[in-house]
């Protein structure tokens, strides 16, 4: 085997290791990536005030009003086109070279995960369930153009998967997110402290919880609570459940879907997520907030950290749908328009304790994360 080192910061006992190669080729994706975003991306606002914006209203007699009126015209211009194009090879590149560096080692990898998960002094659980069904809208896409999703299983007892997860992570955050991509976790835990100082979690629930990256801080943060996370992907739960072990914290990992649990009804006290609301559908939406609202206890809390995917102005409103055009993330577009206080309200929180608003990262993440979140009625 090629030389391996562990070369980044916060690398864990179960986490891919890179060989020099590996680790220039992803050097080389996080560059490219920068370049586009820092470079490329502040020029798409120049050529939209100084020729896309002017040419639409000569075409129509009016500003563009909507990211489809933007689209109209931006579509047609070469530099969005490169850039569009090159920010969709940079990805399709970056997953390649991530799934080749995991499957190079996978059986070090299963090895590595047995080692904490097989062991008698565990500090968390693992419960699959064969029987769960992958909804439609993961089964049908190759989410992030990952080849069979998150979910895709190659044997038995395959924590793939999950290792390219948490690999893949961290280089196309091109590390902002912290050295454990924990960023999203430590936001989560950073706002309840603020905007609920009364709640002192004794049960937590993590729904989507892929490899538990989110997860972990609410262990930091809240020791003496019991904490759940939940996931379709078996893949990806194994290797959460060996992660969090490396790691040293207790939770209790479980395959379910997060639009209806096998949890009893108030039995939480804190309901989380994590990038996942964009992952659904507008259907399934409304089930997961009312499946919160079902499990928590009076007076507790659900609070979703997302994308901040909502700009008012529509040439931002164009360019945050680009991954639900091109980066097969398809729910993304319409969870910017649908109206998020109406869905909690539907699914039966007050209307004056639902929250949407954008907060600053942990890290150095550009333009921060979208907090949505409502407290159940009592006591």
């Amino acid at each position: 085997m090629a030389e391996e080192r562990e070369s980044r910061r916060g690398v864990h006992a179960v986490m891919p290791l890179q060989t020099a190669e590996e680790e220039s080729r992803f050097n080389f994706a996080k560059a490219l990536k920068a370049s586009l975003r820092n470079e490329f991306k502040p020029r798409l606002r120049e050529i939209y005030d100084s020729r896309v914006a002017p040419e639409f209203a000569r075409r129509h007699g009016r500003p563009p009003q909507t990211a489809d009126d933007v689209a109209e015209v931006m579509e047609e211009d070469a530099h969005y086109r490169w850039w569009s194009a090159l920010l969709r090879a940079q990805q399709e590149s970056y997953v390649q070279n991530t799934l080749l560096c995991v499957e190079r080692q996978l059986d070090d990898l299963d090895a590595r995960c047995r080692r904490f998960t097989e062991a008698n002094d565990k500090l968390g659980s693992l419960r699959l369930n064969p029987d769960v069904e992958i909804p439609w809208y993961q089964a049908e896409v190759d989410i992030h153009c990952v080849p069979g999703s998150y979910h895709y299983e190659r044997y038995e007892g395959d924590v793939g998967q999950g290792a390219r997860s948490d690999l893949g992570a961290f280089i196309f955050s091109m590390g902002r997110h912290g050295p454990y991509n924990e960023d999203k976790g430590i936001v989560g835990v950073n706002y309840i402290r603020a905007q609920y100082p009364d709640l002192k979690p004794a049960r937590i629930l993590d729904m989507g919880c892929t490899v538990g990256q989110s997860t972990l801080p609410y262990a930091t943060a809240f020791p003496d609570a019991e904490l759940h996370a939940i996931d379709v992907a078996a893949p990806c739960l194994r290797y959460a459940h060996a992660r969090a072990e490396a790691l040293g914290k207790k939770v209790h990992f479980s395959q379910q879907n997060a639009e209806h649990t096998d949890f009893e009804d108030e039995s939480f006290d804190l309901v989380v997520s994590h990038i996942l609301l964009h992952e659904t559908s507008a259907r399934a939406l409304r089930n997961i907030v009312r499946e919160c609202h079902r499990l928590l206890k009076p007076g507790g809390v659900m609070l979703h950290v997302e994308v901040p995917i909502r700009p008012k102005d529509p040439f931002d409103r164009f360019l945050a749908r680009w991954d639900s055009l091109h980066n097969n993330e398809p729910f993304w577009g319409t969870l910017a328009e649908t109206d998020l206080v109406a869905v909690a309200v539907e699914a039966g929180f007050r209307r004056d304790s639902v929250i949407e608003t954008v907060t600053n990262t942990a890290y150095h993440k550009v333009g921060g994360w979208m907090v949505y979140a409502a407290r159940k009625e009592g006591a």
